[in-house]
């Protein structure tokens, strides 16, 4: 049966896949997005666009009147970390004072389900690897906090108001669209693959390699990348799972990849050096940061069908080969934006 969704954030990296991933299975899909970090050529024919701002109180509860809705999936959001920490009460308005004005809209008009793309940064510099749900919470960044804003607002709007909600915690998401629809289009580009596909191909200076002297095989620092179709999935059987009421889950592959195995990777798939720097660390980059996901995996089934760091590189390179300009401008491309 066809369910009709909004989707916060949906012409964003993360979010178009998940509208993809709906509307390939029949969904009705609306689509609210500012477009200061989203492309119009990223929501697919098929959903329909609304170019909004989800501070706009009044054109928010305009678009929620419009229901039923079977789910609000949120993903818009100031998302720089380093950016966050010169700026912090921008991210904590726009992003945490934002999200909990529209969880308050989405029970005011009746919306019972609601999924949440939050952080990894929620736990900062964690005392234990894998990372599960269970590691103490201490966001490293405003960024972090204003997730976890968002979360405790979700748990007193269940708790007080029955709004079921799911809080997924991605680490690094990666790679592209393996049918060559969509891809990561940032600016800034602040992602380790892509920086590293684009310096591989004289499209950018040297790669800066921050920090080689830490506690890891080879200096670097280990991360745990996602590819972004796994992230779509585990979306819709996060969703699935809300019958039986919320949830928080981990996403992640369950293994690291150090900065050097990204670059020999990328170096694999490209057939072309990845010219290198080495830097300082950066300040707040903990040594190793791993996802313990065999919650999601023992209670959906959800298992990534992309593991490997191998094809999460070369979908990403397809993506950034075929579309040297990204998504090309801000404007034009599918979906239908109106005005309400």
């Amino acid at each position: 049966m066809q369910q009709r969704f909004l989707v916060t954030g949906g012409a964003g990296y993360v979010g178009s896949h998940l509208v993809a991933a709906l509307i390939e299975r029949g969904d009705e899909v609306v689509v609210v997005d500012n477009l200061r970090q989203g492309h119009r050529a990223a929501v697919l024919a098929g959903a329909r666009l609304i170019e909004a701002d989800l501070a706009d109180a009044p054109r928010l509860d305009a678009i929620l009147a419009d229901g039923p809705w079977h789910a609000v999936f949120h993903f818009a959001a100031l998302s720089l970390v380093g950016e966050s920490m010169a700026q912090p009460f921008r991210y904590l308005l726009d992003n945490g004072a934002t999200g909990i004005a529209l969880i308050a809209a989405c029970v005011r008009h009746g919306v019972t389900r609601f999924v949440l793309s939050s952080t990894a940064n929620l736990f900062g510099t964690p005392a234990r690897i894998p990372i599960d749900e269970e590691a103490a919470i201490d966001p490293s960044s405003p960024y972090g906090e204003s997730k976890l804003m968002i979360e405790r607002a979700l748990f007193w709007a269940g708790r007080v108001h029955g709004l079921r909600s799911a809080c997924l915690r991605y680490f690094n998401a990666a790679g592209a669209d393996p049918a060559g629809r969509l891809g990561e289009d940032h600016d800034p580009e602040t992602h380790l693959i892509p920086i590293a596909i684009d310096a591989a191909l004289g499209r950018r200076p040297p790669l800066t390699v921050f920090g080689t002297d830490y506690a890891t095989p080879d200096g670097t620092c280990i991360r745990d990348y996602i590819h972004v179709a796994d992230l779509a999935d585990a979306h819709l059987r996060a969703l699935a799972r809300l019958e039986e009421g919320s949830v928080i889950y981990n996403l992640g592959n369950g293994r690291g990849h150090s900065v050097r195995d990204v670059v020999r990777a990328v170096e694999a798939v490209t057939g072309r050096r990845v010219p290198l720097l080495e830097g300082a660390r950066r300040a707040g980059d903990p040594p190793v940061l791993v996802a313990a996901s065999e919650r999601i995996n023992r209670e959906t089934g959800w298992q990534p069908r992309y593991p490997d760091l191998a094809d999460i590189c070369r979908t990403a390179y397809a993506w950034r080969l075929a579309h040297p300009q990204g998504y090309g401008d801000r404007g034009g491309g599918a979906g239908d934006d109106i005005t309400l």
